[in-house]
């Protein structure tokens, strides 16, 4: 008699891996060597993104004796400098333009279904931070990819986005008043308080008015 050994299990089960909050790209790697008196010490330069393609991005640079020790400094250092950038429609809001040195770069919307149609650190900057469809463009005549960060992100910090306020008139609060049994002791504050909020003026007064019509109509009644 044989045993079907392919149905069995052996070990522990594997825990499921826990997905890190945020996406980690390395930009730019180098070695860079500092002259002192006693010699030249050397050091490693980390440049590194990191995005939850969820609207978040950030951006970290920063030295250390050992590459994933920059790397460790520059990934804490960017999640320090997040930033948030709006979208509307799956895509940017408007076209912007930025410099950074000599660095420039041109970030513009682009229609559903268009992808990201850039190239260089500003496809992943984008692409980290969640855009779904964007146009750009280096302008700048510069290779440096630290400066092209830089003015990327300088561009995605300048756009500007309407905050719509909604709007309570005062006829609406009157309405809501002279419909529901209303404790005067109670509710006047509330009511106070909505209608400071409104742009017109005299909406605290009026408010104030149409308690005191309403509670005396319903004492007489």
């Amino acid at each position: 008699m044989t045993m079907d050994k392919g149905n069995k299990k052996r070990g522990k089960p594997r825990a499921a891996k826990e997905r890190p909050e945020f996406d980690q790209y390395i930009v730019d790697l180098a070695r860079v060597t500092r002259v002192t008196k006693g010699g030249k010490q050397l050091s490693f330069r980390a440049c590194v993104l990191i995005g939850d393609r969820r609207g978040r991005v950030g951006y970290g640079l920063q030295k250390g004796k050992d590459v994933q020790i920059a790397v460790e400094k520059a990934v804490n250092n960017a999640r320090k400098n997040i930033i948030h950038v709006p979208l509307i429609k799956e895509t940017l809001p408007h076209r912007v333009e930025a410099k950074f040195k000599a660095a420039k770069v041109m970030l513009k919307p682009a229609p559903k279904g268009s992808g990201i149609i850039a190239g260089s650190v500003v496809r992943s900057v984008l692409e980290l931070a969640g855009v779904p469809n964007a146009s750009a463009k280096m302008l700048g005549k510069t290779n440096n990819k630290i400066a092209n960060i830089k003015a990327v992100f300088v561009a995605l910090q300048s756009f500007k986005v309407r905050s719509f306020k909604p709007v309570v008139k005062v006829h609406e609060i009157e309405e809501a008043i002279e419909k529901v049994e209303v404790d005067e002791s109670k509710v006047a504050p509330a009511l106070k308080d909505v209608a400071k909020t409104v742009d017109d003026p005299t909406a605290v007064i009026k408010t104030e008015k149409t308690i005191h019509k309403t509670t005396k109509k319903k004492i007489s009644e």
